[in-house]
């Protein structure tokens, strides 16, 4: 169908009409023209527009409006040469066009040529100082420069003078996240949601500045409100099922990101976290956990939580320390390539017996379960023999924080910091011995240990395995980990071993509170075992062993935790299919640390996980008087029940076979006098063992360390300084 013309198609009062008749009469009115381009321009009728433009401009060649125009209509059909040119005309002809040269400078952004393109921006800031788009236009590309403090400045210019400019507030609410700068960022995006209440990405914004900074109360709110004006905002799902998944809503939280995966299914981001809702979720089997992380590294190689989340969770069922290496492998295999190997040069004084700068590297020096066991390790150092710092990279400090700050020599927030800015910072601390205390966990910087800042690192606290980083020269673990005799064991680590003398934890539960209860059979008349270990651990072997002594020790009920909604009904379905009354099996889910405790006086006897036992778990529970059951397994990760009740003495309630593991949780649970002597005297048993000697395990991590250095003194590396 032919279209219309503007004179056919409008009424007599329509400008276009007049526009028209007026060429028609007129036909060489470059005046005429540019009105009549500009007018079509502005009703989406490009092609016409440009038409009339260039007969503007050919009509009067020095006419900078009619040369702005035209160039604006042609970067929307594309042309942007020609766009250019008609832009740098009318800069010849009026030099302080400020709207030009704005125009200008975008089209050179947009083409990725950000030098040229700050240098037209300034001169429309010259020729208009007020110009408020030039100075946010010139902001947002200080943003994509990472200029990050320039962009700053020229935005507050622009909120000096227009301080309800909501896109100034959102661009620099934006700028102040993205650049880690959280508790900046919150004042400009609430004013942003203020002054433009159906932005949509100003409240997602504010929300993933609020789950940033662990408000996950705050968070929910302007996430939904994000959601509600555009469904399509898939971070907005993805932050959405973050903060429903920490605040324990877990279906709820998996379908969030489904929601976004529906959206866009390559987004690697949305994979993640998939797989960490559906860990979180565990009713006994993680391969659907893995299958998303490892779907995450097929979309995007690049990113790293996938990987060092795959590298941890296999751990949670599978008991092959090669194959836990071959992992681990496969992580440094994409980030460590582009980085140094091989010999570095480090000026670090190479004097055997002087006193040593180590270097604690971790998210967790704060009410995490980590502060456990760097309590006793940092509170017994002897600063004579070594000078200690602490490189916190958390912004969450809270009450054990500052008692750990007092604990060191020197204490850096580093949480701002880049992994090449606090790898500066660690070789200007001349630091000699660093230790990585997260490895593959959350929040971990393996990228940071692969650049080499310290001449000796170190893996310990975070889990006895390996990193697979040819960076990190050493591990700690113990002889109950791993055995001096194991055949081949230390060749299933990427690192060399060296064995404490006693354990690889020592545990200081920071509390007097609770106190050891009675044995709660005695009261209830049947026993009740437990297991309060993190529902990543649970597996269906776990459950059939479980089920196993549930059915040996008739009346028995078994505490466990299983998050709310599809786990606990997935959990009660299994036990339910091997033979167990679902009744029989009670739930819990995460408490505060004291109400935690209390659930041991609950709890008869501990049933260990596999293969990946309980650490921190387990040792509350000893320390509660609650003795544990478990199997001597094949990794370090599997033996830790061993490791710690060797320590305490009852090495016998360790197992060397899943039927060995039945016999004796069913036979302790019929020696009642044994379970009262062993709950009253386990608190006394632990605080006289190597468990909860400070002094003493610090001795014997400053001997580990001292022979790290003796063993680097003696390598090429440091014959090179």
């Amino acid at each position: 169908m032919q279209e219309k013309s503007i004179a056919e198609s409008a009424s007599i009062e329509d400008p276009k009409v007049r526009l028209a008749q007026d060429i028609a009469a007129r036909p060489e009115s470059a005046q005429a023209h540019y009105e009549l381009g500009k007018l079509l321009s502005m009703r989406g009728r490009h092609d016409e527009a440009l038409l009339h433009l260039e007969k503007a401009t050919r009509l009067r060649a020095d006419w900078p409006e009619a040369l702005n125009s035209l160039a604006i209509v042609l970067i929307g059909n594309g042309k942007r040469d020609a766009a250019e040119a008609a832009l740098r005309q009318a800069l010849a002809a009026r030099p302080g066009f400020a709207e030009a040269h704005c125009n200008l400078a975008n089209l050179l952004s947009d083409s990725n040529r950000p030098q040229e393109a700050e240098t037209a921006f300034r001169h429309a800031l010259d020729a208009a100082p007020g110009f408020e788009g030039a100075r946010l236009a010139l902001a947002k590309l200080f943003v994509r420069m990472s200029r990050i403090d320039e962009a700053a400045e020229q935005l507050q210019i622009v909120l000096e003078s227009a301080p309800t400019n909501a896109d100034a507030h959102h661009t620099l609410g934006k700028l102040y996240l993205d650049s880690n700068r959280l508790d900046e960022a919150l004042a400009p995006l609430r004013k942003a949601c203020e002054l433009s209440p159906d932005d949509a990405h100003a409240h997602a914004k504010l929300g993933v500045a609020l789950y940033d900074l662990s408000k996950w109360g705050e968070a929910e709110p302007p996430l939904r409100r994000a959601l509600e004006l555009d469904e399509d905002i898939n971070y907005a799902w993805v932050a959405l099922g973050i903060v429903l998944r920490v605040k324990r809503k877990l279906d709820e939280s998996e379908a969030a990101i489904r929601r976004a995966l529906a959206n866009r299914p390559n987004y690697a981001a949305a994979h993640v976290e998939l797989g960490n809702v559906l860990l979180a979720k565990n009713s006994g089997d993680i391969e659907g956990a893995l299958r998303a992380f490892h779907r995450a590294t097929e979309i995007d190689p690049a990113i790293g939580s996938a990987h060092s989340n795959l590298s941890y969770s296999r751990y949670f069922n599978c008991e092959d320390g090669f194959q836990l290496l071959a992992e681990a492998r496969r992580f440094n295999a994409h980030h460590e390539a582009e980085l140094p190997h091989g010999p570095l040069h480090f000026d670090n004084d190479r004097s055997r017996s002087r006193r040593l700068r180590v270097g604690y590297v971790s998210p967790d020096f704060r009410q995490h379960c980590q502060s456990l066991f760097m309590t006793p390790l940092l509170t017994g150092h002897d600063h004579d023999v070594v000078e200690v710092f602490c490189y916190f990279t958390s912004r969450n400090e809270d009450d054990t924080t500052r008692h750990l700050k007092t604990c060191a020599d020197e204490w850096r927030d580093v949480h701002r910091l880049s992994d090449d800015e606090l790898a500066d910072q660690i070789k200007t601390d001349r630091i000699d011995v660093l230790f990585d205390l997260t490895m593959h966990m959350s929040a971990c910087r393996p990228r940071l240990f692969a650049l080499r800042p310290a001449p000796i690192q170190i893996a310990w606290l975070a889990y006895p395995g390996t990193t697979g980083s040819k960076a990190i020269g050493y591990r700690l673990t113990d002889p109950w980990l791993d055995p001096v005799d194991a055949s081949n064991g230390d060749a299933r680590y990427s690192e060399k071993s060296i064995r404490l003398p006693d354990t690889f934890w020592c545990y200081d539960p920071l509390t007097t509170e609770p106190q050891v209860s009675p044995l709660p059979a005695d009261d209830a008349g049947f026993i009740t075992f437990g297991c309060l270990n993190n529902p990543y651990k649970l597996t269906d072997r776990t459950f059939a062993l479980w089920a196993a002594v549930l059915r040996e020790v008739p009346l028995s009920r078994l505490r466990l935790l299983v998050a709310h909604g599809e786990a606990r009904a997935s959990v009660a379905s299994k036990f339910a299919a091997l033979g167990i009354d679902p009744e029989r099996v009670i739930f819990t889910d995460y408490q505060p640390r004291n109400a935690y405790l209390r659930s041991y006086r609950e709890i008869d006897i501990a049933l260990d996980t596999f293969p990946y036992n309980g650490h921190t778990t387990s040792l509350d529970g000893l320390w509660m008087g609650v003795p544990m059951v478990t199997i001597i397994g094949r990794t370090p990760a599997s033996r830790a029940g061993y490791a710690l009740l060797s320590n305490v003495g009852l090495p016998e309630l360790a197992a060397d076979s899943d039927a060995g593991f039945v016999a004796k949780a069913a036979a302790l649970a019929t020696d009642l006098p044994r379970l009262r002597e062993l709950r009253a005297g386990l608190r006394a048993r632990m605080e006289s063992s190597a468990l909860m000697d400070g002094a003493r395990f610090a001795r014997g991590i400053e001997q580990a360390i001292r022979t790290a250095w003796a063993d680097w003194c003696d390598s090429d590396e440091a014959a090179r300084v």
